[in-house]
């Protein structure tokens, strides 16, 4: 049996509807972070929900569907560059779950959130998990929630500016990124507060 099933299946003797929550896109220079939040049938089971970071691309793909399925509620949210820009990455990812959590349909006994630290001023229960993604199904769940959305949102707009390649590192700070920015300069879609410590790539063109 998985044993991050079991580690819910313990917590929902305790608060029976739980919710997990995740992010994906902390650390790349460009695009949202792409935050989410479900809650899962309390019977479903699946071996293969893990970490969304541990999972191949085309895996992610088919366990979206399969989660979706198996959702009472799933909620997805993107907190787009200009708000993390303004309030900054952590907080814009907190907000972000936050958010996807209110979203949902169904009122949680408690919220789950992957890392160390929590939304502010929920009128829920919320715990952090350390690796989460591996620990709870819940939180894994939202993870590769989050990641596939994210992935395809960068391949959307990969179409539109071509000359970044981002379908290919998704926006994460890659030495063929630094060279695609040096050359073509920056977009609105772009993180500046990112650029702190590389000021001179700063340059739309």
């Amino acid at each position: 049996m998985n044993s991050l099933y079991l580690y819910d299946s313990e917590l929902r003797k305790q608060y029976p509807v739980l919710r997990g929550a995740d992010e994906a896109g902390r650390g790349p220079l460009c695009g949202p972070v792409c935050c989410a939040a479900v809650v899962l049938k309390s019977d479903f089971e699946c071996d293969e929900i893990n970490d969304s970071k541990k999972i191949s691309e085309k895996k992610r793909e088919k366990l979206f569907d399969i989660i979706i399925e198996n959702a009472l509620s799933y909620s997805i949210v993107m907190v787009p560059p200009e708000e993390i820009d303004r309030i900054n990455i952590l907080n814009a990812s907190l907000e972000g779950m936050k958010q996807a959590t209110e979203n949902l349909s169904v009122k949680p006994d408690l919220l789950l959130v992957d890392g160390n630290k929590v939304p502010k001023n929920t009128d829920f229960p919320v715990e952090s998990l350390v690796k989460g993604d591996s620990t709870s199904m819940s939180i894994a769940a939202a993870s590769i929630l989050a990641k596939v959305s994210r992935d395809r949102y960068m391949e959307e707009l990969d179409k539109q500016y071509p000359q970044y390649q981002l379908a290919k590192h998704k926006g994460y700070p890659t030495k063929l990124h630094y060279e695609l920015i040096e050359k073509y300069g920056v977009q609105d879609f772009y993180r500046m507060s990112f650029f702190k410590n590389r000021p001179e790539l700063w340059v739309k063109k």
